[in-house]
């Protein structure tokens, strides 16, 4: 028996691809990443199902981390740089023993060494790589040299000399230990590979270590526990969506807060610097005289608002009718 050939499908007989309508979308959805996806993907994933015309993430997680990303839209995006400064909070499962050519679990094992430790020797290591360190950053990541990625350089097998960074580890604390898998928490300041940090423990401890698992519990004042999954948001309808969306001044919570009058709030939304009776700050987060008005962000130096990051009007309204 001969099979009917199939008919060829013409460009036009396809269906025509529904061009979706992009439309202004303002806030800070806190996204829950799934395990393999990129940050981008996720951004780009969300960014559709919000039909947001403009969109931002606040600093990358590994395909190989989950937990918190902070999504930026719209008027929100205008604040992602703080998201990006802000401390950081993680849980770390490191693999002890090992150590890898990526320093986490998608590389290739380069040495095993026994793991015979006690809870006291642990306790001793995390303590040494507490406080200001300096930490070389590792050549798989996202760090850019001559214009191109490092991880670019690693995957052809070269090593690019990287100077040492200070950074802050704020306190590593055990919550787990069976033997050569250790979970930590990890409380640390912008710019810490977490991946260089399991490295560095293994060797304080003499045994080796890499990452074997990484989750983002904390972004300055933004915290996992409020973050939804993207299957969660996808199985939601568009209204359902945007009502997960935060008010962009949730990254500003740390900063101290300025009410302005109606005559001020115009010109301070026109760049324009005030004098106020407040005490100087490096950072403020300012309002208008409607509850929930934020106008933007701002430093006060010798009694004087200086405008830093400024909402649009129709931001501004936008953000008042939601």
């Amino acid at each position: 028996m001969h099979a009917t050939p199939a008919t060829p499908v013409t460009a036009e007989a396809r269906p025509p691809r529904q061009r979706i309508q992009r439309r202004p979308v303002h806030g800070v959805l806190l996204l829950d990443k799934p395990l393999g996806l990129s940050s981008n993907d996720a951004l780009q994933k969300v960014k559709w199902l919000l039909r947001a015309e403009k969109a931002g993430h606040t600093g990358t997680l590994d395909p190989l981390a989950t937990g918190l990303l902070p999504l930026c839209f719209g008027a929100a995006t205008k604040f992602s740089q703080v998201s990006l400064d802000a401390d950081k909070a993680y849980e770390a499962t490191l693999r002890l023993g090992q150590t890898s050519s990526t320093g986490d679990a998608e590389g290739q094992i380069l040495r095993e060494r026994p793991v015979a430790l006690t809870r006291e020797q642990i306790e001793a290591a995390c303590a040494a790589l507490t406080g200001e360190i300096d930490q070389v950053p590792p050549m798989h990541s996202a760090l850019k040299h001559e214009g191109k990625a490092l991880y670019e350089y690693a995957r052809q097998g070269v090593e690019i000399e990287r100077p040492a960074r200070r950074i802050t580890i704020h306190a590593i604390d055990i919550l787990d230990w069976q033997h050569e898998a250790l979970k930590i928490a990890v409380r640390c300041s912008k710019g810490t590979y977490i991946r260089t940090l399991a490295e560095d423990l293994g060797e304080l401890l003499g045994c080796g270590a890499h990452l074997s698992a990484l989750r983002r519990t904390a972004s300055g004042p933004v915290q996992l526990r409020d973050a939804i999954s993207l299957d969660a948001l996808a199985a939601m309808s568009e209204t359902e969506r945007e009502s997960m969306l935060r008010p962009p001044d949730c990254l500003l919570e740390e900063w101290p807060s300025l009410r302005l009058d109606a005559d001020d709030t115009a010109k301070f939304l026109n760049g324009m610097r005030r004098r106020v009776s407040a005490a100087d700050a490096p950072h403020v987060r300012v309002y208008g005289p409607q509850a929930r008005a934020l106008l933007g962000s701002a430093s006060i130096e010798a009694g004087e608002l200086i405008p830093g990051r400024l909402l649009s009007p129709q931001e501004v309204q936008s953000l008042l009718s939601a």
